[in-house]
């Protein structure tokens, strides 16, 4: 099993599923006492937080790249970034990386075609829904992405924000994630993507009624194949 380095802090709640996720695969893949073979690097995500709302994603991408070239230098044979959001400056990485980047958007979208279906839904952080560099990649895989209005992705991001990336989980902000995502297939969705690794603390298949496309576990059942089989 190749070494597996995940970039993350972005936030600690959504790092500590990803270990959770690699962990189970390595034990349904390989049985035994066997775990995933990672090395990690945890971010403290106020830092990042703040460049956000500056508009500095340019010092943003400076900074995740130096951590993942440090990532690389410690020995990881494939980097993922734990989080949707900060794939905004996946290029400013990738540049600088010698080792594979698993991109979140396009390991999910092969997971949405590949289930013959076109038309998703996302939730996610307002910089994923408003902007492009996520969407874009979507699109350019052959998916119509369906996006809530403007006043339910205010929502979604404060609840992501001042609850979820805390590790609070409300049956409150649990029912308006219901609603909105029942208000996105009423506006034609055929799928929903929880396109913030929090989110799956909120929504599943049990309470959605069109198939759940969750990014962390896509992201992570994918950088375990590559992982394993090298490719």
């Amino acid at each position: 099993m190749k070494l597996i380095g995940i970039l993350g802090g972005m936030s600690a709640a959504s790092t500590a599923l990803y270990q959770a996720r690699l962990n189970l695969l390595a034990r349904e893949r390989f049985g035994g006492l066997h775990s995933a073979n990672l090395l990690v690097r945890s971010l403290d995500f106020a830092e990042i937080e703040a460049m956000q709302i500056a508009d500095d994603w340019s010092g943003a991408g400076e900074r995740l790249a130096w951590e993942a070239e440090r990532l690389e230098a410690a020995g990881a044979e494939l980097i993922v970034l734990a989080t949707n959001t900060m794939h905004k400056v996946a290029d400013a990485i990738t540049a600088r990386l010698s080792v594979p980047f698993l991109h979140i958007a396009d390991a999910t979208a092969h997971a949405v075609t590949g289930a013959g279906l076109l038309r998703p839904a996302l939730i996610a952080t307002a910089y994923t829904m408003e902007q492009d560099f996520y969407t874009s990649r979507l699109r350019a895989a052959g998916l119509d992405v369906v996006l809530p209005d403007k006043g339910d992705r205010q929502e979604i991001h404060r609840i992501i924000f001042e609850e979820l990336c805390r590790d609070e989980v409300r049956e409150a902000s649990r029912q308006a994630f219901e609603a909105i995502a029942a208000r996105l297939i009423e506006d034609g969705a055929d799928s929903l993507i929880l396109g913030c690794t929090e989110v799956c603390l909120l929504l599943d298949e049990s309470n959605v009624g069109v198939p759940v496309f969750d990014t962390t576990r896509i992201h992570c059942d994918r950088a375990m194949d590559m992982a394993i089989s090298g490719n």
